[in-house]
């Protein structure tokens, strides 16, 4: 195995990465250090990075003053169903674009693809007639519906798809085996990198999903955690400890999905750039 030569170039960009890297991290560890501080100790030394008394009355205030958990599993639960939902539909689309003929493919295919370049600003009134006519305003269920399919999602598994051998499907149809099964035992696995790619993406743009929940709910019950952080923004907004506590509990989830499927999440977009 060739060893990776420490020249100038390759150092400079080493240096150049490490210090973008930690200029991005500063905010997130600023975030974290301030949450631990007193709201007192805040505002008297504001330029102070770590804690002189490190205490946790702010994420106890964030617990105790409002239902934040009941949003949390509300955020949870929505974002989970959304990236099942979504997973599921677009492995299965992928999978139908990529090794079946039917007419009108091509021309179905570039409509969805066609629907990227529209904004969520554009479709919002029609989405929100729509969510009204199922009578599903003030429900969980209206911020789960409107993004249980993704076109990037369905162009991203036809992708992968496509190279998967056809052979090996007709081996499977041969061994008497239904699509459905195919589907399952010989699509999922082949596909998986892209999924999990898929999968950390949908999961952080339905729990950062703040416009369109803010339009369906009304209920302080209903909310979810990007409703909550304005929520915390505008009773304690002089409380920055508490504002900060609740921002670092919502990063959390994020967080730990990234770090179980980081493996397949690098695999993934590695190979993305390779399709």
């Amino acid at each position: 195995m060739r060893k990776k030569q420490w020249d100038i170039p390759y150092i400079v960009l080493i240096c150049v990465l490490s210090a973008a890297s930690l200029i991005m991290f500063v905010p997130y560890l600023w975030m974290l250090l301030l949450s631990f501080k007193s709201n007192v100790e805040i505002l008297r030394d504001s330029t102070s990075l770590l804690p002189k008394k490190p205490t946790l009355q702010g994420y106890h205030t964030v617990v105790s003053d409002a239902p934040f958990m009941r949003w949390f599993f509300n955020s949870l639960l929505t974002s989970a169903i959304v990236t099942a939902g979504t997973l599921f539909s677009s492995s299965l689309a992928g999978y139908i674009f990529a090794k079946f003929t039917f007419r009108g493919k091509k021309i179905l295919f570039v409509v969805i693809l066609a629907t990227l370049m529209v904004p969520f600003q554009v479709v919002m009134i029609p989405t929100y007639l729509i969510i009204s006519k199922l009578h599903l305003i003030n429900n969980l269920s209206a911020i789960v519906v409107p993004y249980l399919v993704s076109s990037f999602g369905i162009y991203l598994c036809k992708q992968f798809v496509e190279g998967i051998p056809r052979d090996l499907i007709e081996a499977c149809r041969i061994d008497g085996a239904r699509e459905f099964r195919i589907y399952l035992s010989v699509i999922i696995p082949q596909i998986t990198p892209a999924m999990s790619a898929l999968g950390i993406f949908t999961f952080m743009s339905a729990w950062n999903n703040y416009l369109w929940p803010l339009i369906v709910l009304n209920e302080e019950q209903k909310m979810t955690v990007p409703l909550a952080l304005v929520f915390f923004n505008s009773h304690h907004s002089v409380n920055y400890n508490v504002v900060m506590s609740a921002a670092v509990l919502i990063m959390i989830p994020v967080l730990i999905i990234f770090l179980i499927f980081q493996r397949q999440f690098i695999k993934g977009l590695t190979m993305t750039g390779i399709k």
